[in-house]
């Protein structure tokens, strides 16, 4: 499995949907603890929307954000995962400028809290976002397995170019990793979900069980 194609400076164009992806300057981790990633998911659900995220609501948990009139959101989130070194989304641009105004208000609130909560002062991420267009059905398709199979290489860095050791504990451990929308797609029930608008994808997969076969069939790709 390859990395995805950077593609930089392409337009953004309503109605098509995009990989979107950073990391930490010097390849830092940017999320350090259980708290740092509960807060930049309340984020990808305040930030998606019209109206100002204020750094009141931008500071709970996405229990307590719930309810926070965000105004008409700026994209559709289809798909998602934090490592903890950098982050992919797959989004769909709704209007113009939708994504530009969704990841900088993203950015902005999780980097003024991260700097507030370790003390540090600049730059947090490789300056702007990544974006590569997801313009066929076989490269979408791809990419939403690519994204929820990071994870993977937590427990087996390698195991693109080794081959997967233990298909089983990988398997286990995507189903056990909180920091993506791979449970969603499980047919998972949880608070989470709120970010999502799934139907933004085509449906690939027609059931939670088909979408997990779909994916960990990669874990036995060989290059």
């Amino acid at each position: 499995m390859c990395y995805p194609v950077v593609m930089r400076r392409i337009i953004l164009a309503p109605g098509e949907i995009y990989h979107i992806y950073n990391r930490g300057v010097e390849k830092r981790k940017i999320f350090l603890k259980e708290a740092d990633y509960k807060r930049f998911l309340a984020l990808l659900y305040v930030c998606n929307g019209t109206k100002s995220a204020h750094l009141a609501t931008q500071g709970t948990s996405l229990e307590k954000v719930g309810n926070v009139e965000r105004g008409e959101p700026l994209v559709d989130i289809a798909a998602y995962c934090l490592m903890p070194n950098h982050f992919h989304l797959i989004v769909k641009e709704k209007d113009t400028g939708g994504i530009s105004r969704f990841m900088q208000k993203l950015t902005t609130g999780y980097t003024m809290y991260f700097n507030t909560r370790t003390d540090r002062t600049g730059a947090l991420l490789q300056g702007t976002y990544k974006a590569a267009h997801a313009k066929d059905d076989r490269y979408l398709k791809y990419l939403i397995s690519y994204v929820h199979l990071n994870p993977v290489k937590l427990i087996e860095p390698k195991w693109k170019e080794n081959k997967i050791k233990n298909k089983k504990r990988a398997k286990q451990f995507l189903d056990e990793y909180q920091h993506s929308s791979y449970p969603d797609y499980s047919g998972r029930k949880r608070v989470e979900n709120c970010i999502l608008n799934t139907a933004a994808l085509p449906d690939y997969f027609g059931t939670p069980r088909n979408f997990k076969a779909s994916v960990t069939e990669w874990l036995s790709y060989e290059v």
